[in-house]
């Protein structure tokens, strides 16, 4: 099947796209086009205009100086967060989230931001962002403002974005400390690689110097209608606290995966059941990454 009928217009700056999408109700924005295409393949989505940002120079890495966040362009694509030194270094989750989205060839077209805004529930990197604690700095016809992960996703392919606002950058608090180490792990479960999980769920953890878990952050995909924040739930079953060097005993992991089965009851059964293993599979390998950095420091 064809699309139907649509203009195209290559915007040279952000006030000429955000221009476009105020004046045409039906204007949609195009970036890496992975998620937008199939649909209008399908003629699930019926734009009258595209809007290409591409030209735009969204595609930054920094980390900032000021308070160490992390700070990615809305076109930073996939791959580069699979492969990046930088962002395995700096944003392990989202390294570790990177590859298992799609096909190389889907991930190196694919973008940050198009991922965040098209907002689909089983998609890896919405989950790392409310993992997170992130946000998304977001223009307009009336200005730029910034929107907390939590006030972002509403629904099934919806955000609090308005119909005239791009997403520009994507901001990650500073996570681990610089005497801290960081551990990640994203576990999930799809019928073939590639496909769509059934379900995920991401883990990042800071360790001190002791060995012992500071700090937390977990979100899962697939779960409902947007990404499940777990990071107080699985914190509130002892992990904070626990001591990397040790090990993960089998009668915490349990109690997580309980945890978490219990906190995913709107889902079925069996998907919130599932979500509790992964998170204990997760959280497991979430310590192990912490530890090889331990070892890769002495």
């Amino acid at each position: 099947m064809k699309p139907v009928p649509f203009e195209y217009f290559a915007a040279s700056s952000m006030s000429e796209a955000v221009r476009a999408l105020s004046v045409d109700e039906g204007a949609k924005v195009i970036a890496g086009g992975q998620s937008l295409m199939p649909l209008l393949s399908l003629r699930l989505a019926r734009p009258t205009l595209l809007v290409d940002i591409n030209g735009l120079g969204l595609d930054s890495f920094t980390i900032d100086p000021a308070d160490s966040s992390i700070r990615l362009g809305a076109l930073v694509r996939h791959r580069r967060l699979e492969l990046d030194p930088l962002v395995h270094r700096s944003a392990p989750l989202l390294a570790a989230a990177a590859p298992l989205i799609g096909y190389p060839a889907i991930r190196n077209r694919g973008t940050i931001g198009g991922s965040l805004a098209h907002a689909d529930p089983v998609a890896e990197l919405p989950a790392v962002l409310v993992a997170l604690a992130g946000s998304v700095r977001v223009a307009g016809v009336a200005g730029e403002r910034s929107v907390p992960a939590g006030e972002l996703f509403e629904g099934f392919l919806t955000t609090s974005l308005a119909p005239d606002e791009i997403i520009v950058e994507v901001c990650l608090p500073t996570f681990a400390s610089p005497r801290e180490r960081q551990g990640a792990a994203f576990c999930e479960w799809a019928p073939r690689t590639g496909d769509f999980a059934d379900a995920g769920v991401g883990v990042a953890v800071a360790v001190d110097q002791a060995g012992t878990c500071v700090r937390l952050g977990a979100g899962a995909c697939g779960i409902g209608s947007k990404p499940f924040v777990l990071s107080d739930v699985i914190g509130r079953a002892g992990v904070v606290g626990a001591t990397a060097r040790e090990g993960l005993t089998d009668a915490l992991l349990r109690a997580v995966a309980s945890a978490v089965a219990r906190a995913c009851g709107d889902a079925d059964r069996d998907r919130a059941e599932l979500a509790g293993l992964l998170a204990a599979r997760a959280l497991g390998r979430a310590f192990q990454d912490a530890l090889r950095d331990e070892a890769t420091a002495a």
